[in-house]
């Protein structure tokens, strides 16, 4: 007896992609169609199940994107969150909703999880020292700063994650940490947050999860395991941003409730949205109901850089609420390779959804299928596009379309496609084939509810190869010649076992189904309904299900990868450039008052590795100026550099000696010093403007 039985509804979450970029097929093969397949299966079920996703539009990812991209992250999230809805829907992802963060109604119950914690007195108040990067004047999110992971040595970690190992981190597990803004070392500052005392939790967590052995995947187990093993410790809640939603506390102002404080309860504001606009009872799908501790099931499909947040903090903080389900399963995926190497946003080696989707239209289908046929589901795997090839043009269009093509072809040259026996109403003759697929369905069925996708959908395919063999052993475009009642017998099986086929493949090729649905002229069944045909029943016309990949299609995404690589390693190596600072007035702007000026005499300041103390002709007169280039210039070697100087700053002692005046430097990210200067030789004191 199915496992799912015991449960009268269903709330399943997809984690909610950053609202920052498009999707890739990493994207998909991680928590979007592992959760699609099983929602699918779960509503040919005729069960109760509510299908919940969104984008995750707040966070340090967001600003970052909006610095690079030069626009405001509330930009930024209207451009991604269309884009990545759009291309959801295109290719057949079935959410009841697909909500956003920025919502009113999500910044709504975010604050009130946060009070309802802070009123229990569940949160520790400390001061803590965050990085702070002292050119940008601000403290640094997680993910503005990046470093060298201590776990694996990946030198690109950021500040809350390493995306290599996996690893959770704290800013401060990280070496070398460098600003993302300034590209430089950042240092410590105190400053107040309100933090959740995980190891509080730890005791209660170890033994929820440690029930969990042998009904979650063995990676998903093993990686929490792990972290409860390492020891848990509090975790800020709230953070130094200028971006998100807001702490509500009098006392918190201008900081901004932690992602993880926020997104994952953006599963249930979208839950809340949906319940609105269906006129259902969204708390059925989320909280304890008094009568039946097992009245909803929750699982959460990730991949599984997200596990820890999905199976410790987010359950902490459901837990301290008290009010919510639990997870019952958490089906993490492991990680997608593309043609050998890792998949990366940021060296554009990747495909993309929105461009597969322009570039092989109508083919939604074949794509769902090659990625389940090697979905990460418990070790990274890897997509090739000689192999989406060949498992389309080997499998999809040899065994699925060619028998499906077979039979129907036949029945219209035989019987004008249309289904007639004296004894009434048709499904299977042949026991044995009957047998077969029953089989089929039991292991189709354990499969999909232990979240063996790979597996069911083999059992859907082996299937449609038992159709084959059967229709070759049977041979009915022989036997019409001189046995018509066993030719028709023969394709009138034939027809109930694609029937079956239709019915299987709608969780896995949805397009597919409804299309040999039609064919068939019937309209969908569930999987515990009987396959019929009546007598008289007419078949609608036959029609190819799919079309060989061409050479040239394949050449094309493979040269397309190699340019893309290509021109990643032409690319010249420059370091990040710092974004722009605030605007300033043009009054502010015009009192700075900047001349040329050339420098006469140039000597060490004693005691510093820094400094140099410069006499400077401004044609107005001769000043001194303290500059911090010793390391970049020789003293007897700038004599004579014509220098821009701003010399109506405030006079200020530096070690001893009476500054007056600043020279004018570029810096590059690695911290390189040029002399900002005049490319022809101008008169001293001439203004700069």
């Amino acid at each position: 007896m199915s496992q799912l039985n015991k449960y009268k509804r269903f709330t399943i979450t997809s984690a909610l992609p950053y609202a920052n970029g498009p999707l890739h097929i990493g994207h998909l093969a991680g928590a979007y169609l592992p959760a699609d397949i099983f929602v699918r299966y779960l509503r040919v079920l005729k069960k109760d199940v509510v299908y919940i996703c969104g984008s995750d539009e707040h966070g340090a990812a967001i600003t970052i994107k909006a610095k690079k991209e030069g626009t405001t992250p509330q930009a930024i999230i209207d451009k991604y969150h269309k884009q990545i809805k759009d291309s959801f829907e295109e290719f057949g992802v079935s959410f009841d909703i697909y909500h956003r963060t920025s919502s009113a109604i999500h910044h709504d119950l975010s604050q009130e999880f946060f009070l309802n914690l802070y009123e229990k007195g569940e949160f520790v108040e400390k001061f803590s020292e965050q990085y702070y990067d002292e050119d940008f004047d601000q403290f640094l999110a997680d993910r503005y700063i990046t470093g060298t992971c201590p776990v694996c040595s990946n030198d690109r970690a950021y500040g809350d994650q390493c995306e290599n190992c996996g690893t959770s981190l704290n800013p401060t597990d990280l070496i070398n940490p460098v600003s993302t803004l300034s590209g430089k070392a950042p240092v410590l500052k105190p400053t107040k947050h309100w933090y959740l005392p995980l190891d509080k939790y730890q005791p209660w967590l170890e033994k929820w999860i440690d029930e969990k052995e042998g009904e979650w995947k063995v990676n998903v187990f093993g990686q929490c395991r792990s972290w409860l093993k390492s020891g848990l410790q509090p975790r800020s809640m709230t953070r130094d941003l200028d971006w998100g939603i807001d702490v509500p506390l009098e006392e918190a102002k201008g900081k901004k409730l932690y992602v993880w404080m926020d997104a994952p309860i953006g599963y249930i504001s979208a839950t809340k949205q949906w319940a609105i606009d269906n006129q259902k009872d969204w708390q059925q799908y989320w909280k304890k109901q008094a009568d039946d501790a097992d009245d909803t099931c929750l699982i959460h499909f990730i991949g599984k850089d997200n596990i820890v947040f999905h199976c410790i903090i987010f359950p902490a903080i459901l837990k301290a609420h008290g009010e919510y389900v639990l997870p019952q399963n958490v089906p993490a995926n492991e990680f997608l390779n593309l043609e050998g190497d890792k998949l990366s946003t940021s060296r554009n080696h990747a495909v993309w959804l929105h461009e597969y989707l322009e570039e092989f239209p109508g083919k939604q289908d074949e794509l769902r299928y090659v990625l389940t046929s090697i979905l990460p589901e418990t070790a990274d795997s890897e997509f090739t596009w000689k192999d989406y090839q060949a498992r389309v043009n080997n499998e999809l269009v040899a065994i699925l379309g060619n028998y499906v093509n077979r039979v129907m072809i036949l029945m219209h040259k035989f019987f004008d496609g249309k289904v007639e026996s004296e004894g009434g109403n048709i499904t299977f003759t042949d026991s044995e084939l009957n047998a077969e697929v029953g089989r089929y369905y039991d292991e189709l069925g354990k499969n999909l509810e232990s979240y063996r996708f790979r597996q069911a959908l083999q059992n859907v395919m082996d299937m449609a190869r038992l159709g084959n063999r059967y229709l070759t052993e049977q041979e009915p475009w022989k036997s019409i010649k001189t046995d018509a009642a066993a030719a028709k017998n023969a394709l009138h099986n034939s027809l109930v076992l694609i029937g079956h086929l239709a019915t299987c493949l709608q969780p896995f090729l949805p397009r597919t189904a409804e299309k040999i649905f039609g064919m068939l002229n019937v309209a969908p069944v569930a999987f515990d309904e009987e396959i019929t045909f009546a007598n008289g029943h007419q078949l609608n016309a036959s029609s190819l299900l799919f079309e060989k990949i061409e050479d040239e299609a394949i050449e094309k995404q493979v040269q397309k990868l190699a340019d893309k690589k290509a021109a990643a390693a032409a690319a010249p190596k420059l370091a990040p450039v710092a974004p722009a600072k605030a605007n300033i007035s043009f009054d502010d702007f015009s009192g700075m008052d900047i001349r040329t000026g050339t420098i006469l005499t140039a000597e060490k300041v004693a005691k510093t590795k820094k400094l140099l103390k410069l006499t400077i002709d401004t044609g107005i007169d001769q000043r001194t100026v303290v500059s911090g280039i010793a390391e970049h210039y020789e003293p007897e070697a700038i004599i004579g550099q014509q220098v821009s100087i701003l010399v109506n700053l405030e006079p200020r002692e530096i070690k001893g000696i009476m500054s007056q005046g600043m020279i004018l430097m570029a810096e590059n990210a690695e911290g390189k010093l040029c002399f900002v200067s005049p490319t022809g030789a101008m008169p001293n004191g001439s203004v700069i403007r």
